[in-house]
């Protein structure tokens, strides 16, 4: 379990991270999303103690990572693919971390499997390409059989193939009991992976929810109806849940809490023809752009370029 109280770290007049609080769970992969410059990056560097807060703290499992005696035992992370020498192949970048935890060379080779790099194995990790990298970040992530799994945009360069190995990694550590911490701008893989997820935008947490609720709290799943008489509609569809709202004068009315079906079958039993019958569901991307229109610090502009928020 991560857990993060009033974590704050600045960069002189910069402030990345700002006071945020929350926990990470066991059992469950938990998506990390925010905008570029929200302070994801530096949020998982105070996590490992790469970077030490201004203020707050943070633990695994109970403790600052700095107090853990065998860290790679507790949390396995991948920040930065490229952090590896590039003189050495993949089986030595991994005996070194290795021997550092007196890990044995039998879990290099079970990591290697598992990383799907065989045969590559022995190749220098410098010649390898961004997906290759990412696969031996996270075979490394995982070496010491941690615990606690935190990955930093772990698709990045992966193919389709690669992105599914990602997806059953993820889902099979969580379905293990373990603390799952991902980041990534991939929203249809969040999507698919994410139990729980906290945004963040300009260093502060915006939601710390599911997926389901987040998209529900954008509109969630909504159906446009026109009939030639919407104000019978309203009535037959009012009820607990249910909001219909429209145009004063407009045959098209929006209605949340039903289903088309239960629309369509409602309006059947009542008599009233309707002319339209649209669902609409609203997806996690279009839910995240929704929350953190305001908190985006770089934007594009009309001609092309980009501008400071």
């Amino acid at each position: 379990m991560i857990e993060a109280q009033r974590l704050t770290k600045r960069y002189g007049d910069k402030t990345a991270v700002d006071g945020v609080d929350f926990t990470v769970r066991p059992g469950a992969v938990t998506g990390f999303l925010g905008p570029n410059g929200a302070g994801k990056s530096t949020t998982m560097r105070m996590i490992i103690g790469l970077d030490a807060p201004t203020a707050g703290t943070v633990t695994v499992n109970g403790h600052r990572y700095a107090q853990h005696a065998a860290p790679l035992h507790e949390v396995g992370a991948l920040l930065e693919a490229r952090s590896i020498h590039p003189g050495r192949s993949a089986f030595q970048h991994l005996m070194a971390l290795a021997h550092t935890h007196g890990i044995p060379r039998s879990r290099v080779t079970e990591v290697i499997d598992l990383a799907g790099l065989q045969s590559v194995a022995g190749k220098r990790a410098g010649a390898f390409s961004l997906g290759m990298g990412q696969r031996l970040g996270i075979a490394a992530a995982l070496l010491g059989d941690p615990q606690t799994i935190m990955l930093d945009e772990p698709v990045n360069g992966l193919d389709p193939e690669g992105v599914l190995w990602i997806r059953t990694l993820l889902t099979g550590l969580a379905a293990e009991g373990r603390t799952v911490f991902v980041s990534s701008h991939l929203m249809s893989e969040m999507a698919l992976v994410a139990d729980h997820l906290i945004v963040v935008g300009r260093g502060r947490v915006l939601a710390d929810t599911t997926v389901q609720e987040l998209v529900r709290q954008a509109g969630g799943d909504t159906v446009v109806v026109a009939t030639a008489d919407p104000a019978a509609l309203r009535r037959v569809l009012a009820g607990p849940g249910v909001e219909v709202s429209g145009s004063p004068g407009s045959e098209q009315l929006t209605v949340t809490g039903r289903s088309a079906r239960e629309i369509g079958l409602t309006a059947a039993e009542h008599g009233i023809a309707l002319f339209e019958l649209t669902a609409r569901t609203v997806s996690l991307e279009e839910a995240f752009m929704d929350l953190t229109r305001e908190s985006v610090e770089y934007q594009a502009t009309s001609a092309g370029g980009w501008a400071a928020a």
